[in-house]
């Protein structure tokens, strides 16, 4: 969908297009233990992998880091790419594409930023209800790792 405005410096009608919204999440390993998940204090609730928005001039992975730093006070180091998510309907407020990695961290996670908690979670117990299609996505890195 696209809406036009007028270029302010010579009046040519320029094209606006309405395009997904970048944004990343983080499947952090914990040493063995598990994942982390955090539970959202901002709507829609429920628990939820890591991550948020990219910022404007931001890498992915510079995103990434930043949102595991936010929302579980530990740094991360990135271990590759789990795969790209472009439902339209995986976000209820707006179209998103998520590219998700796999990280590994140390330490003992807070929640931080619009994280109520934070967990750390096997397959056999995963909180209820997950955000977003955050259960695909783990589906899918829990047949992908064996773990």
């Amino acid at each position: 969908m696209t809406e036009g405005i007028n270029c302010p410096k010579c009046g040519s009608l320029v094209y606006r297009y309405r395009n997904p919204i970048p944004t990343v999440d983080i499947i952090i390993e914990l040493d063995g233990e598990g994942i982390i998940l955090i539970k959202r204090a901002k709507e829609p609730f429920g628990w939820a992998i890591p991550g948020g928005f990219v910022d404007y001039g931001e890498s992915l992975e510079d995103a990434a880091r930043r949102e595991a730093l936010e929302e579980t006070s530990l740094e991360v180091e990135l271990l590759g790419q789990l795969g790209a998510y472009s439902a339209p309907d995986r976000d209820p407020r707006h179209h998103t594409i998520s590219v998700v990695f796999l990280a590994h961290a140390r330490g003992r996670p807070e929640a931080k930023d619009d994280a109520l908690e934070v967990g750390v979670f096997t397959k056999e117990n995963l909180p209820s209800p997950l955000a977003f299609d955050h259960g695909q996505i783990l589906a899918d890195y829990f047949d992908l790792s064996g773990n």
